[in-house]
């Protein structure tokens, strides 16, 4: 039973990276830069993406890809902002996959787009599976999630290209001290990191910088 389960298994994250691939050659050949936002519930990723989008807007051209188990409330925050953006439910699944941003691009007019964000469904352990063809990869946590989400999700970090601490301003509140989160990072998974409370506006600049500005 175990040997099925196996090779099942090869064979679907095998299946998935090859159309994750396939999708990454497509966003090439337009060139169009995208980055997946993977993160918990509730950890800011869509505020976040809110605050990239207002401050490359007019700058560059950007366009984001939005996944949730079911509903429309972050793809309508999204629509606010008049960038184009497709909606993704995955029904009963905890992760996109590299299939589903395949048709999501489709939806796209990708000539019209250099910045391409993709909010992951909100969770800490099976989108870290599923590459979709995106540039980069980055997590999101906050530190109302506690002290520990790095240690007892070790994996998504570490195949992550950067992560982003947010809400720092909560720490004081929540009894978080943020060197043991970042203590964690450099142990477990020493990737570019950053501090921002998105809500305020703070520490955003900076990942702005190093993720558009910098990787040209």
């Amino acid at each position: 039973m175990h040997k099925i389960e196996v090779s099942m298994s090869r064979d679907l994250f095998a299946e998935n990276k090859k159309i994750a691939d396939a999708n990454n050659v497509l966003l090439k050949k337009h060139g169009v830069t995208a980055v997946d936002i993977m993160g918990s519930i509730g950890s800011g990723k869509t505020l976040l993406i809110e605050r990239m989008i207002e401050k490359v807007i007019g700058k560059k051209r950007v366009g984001v890809i939005v996944g949730d188990v079911t509903g429309d409330d972050d793809y309508n925050r999204i629509r606010q902002h008049h960038v184009p953006v497709v909606n993704i439910n995955t029904g009963k699944e905890c992760h996109l996959d590299a299939h589903l941003i395949e048709h999501a691009l489709e939806e796209l007019d990708l000539e019209n787009i250099d910045i391409l964000f993709v909010e992951n469904i909100g969770n800490l352990v099976c989108p870290a599976d599923f590459a979709l063809g995106c540039d980069r990869r980055g997590v999101v946590i906050s530190v109302t999630e506690g002290e520990d989400m790095v240690r007892k999700h070790p994996l998504i970090f570490q195949i992550a290209d950067f992560v982003v601490i947010n809400k720092v301003d909560l720490a004081r509140y929540m009894d978080v001290d943020i060197n043991h989160i970042t203590q964690d990072l450099n142990r477990i998974a020493p990737q570019r990191y950053f501090l921002t409370d998105a809500r305020h506006d703070q520490g955003v600049d900076e990942l702005v910088q190093w993720l558009i500005w910098e990787n040209e």
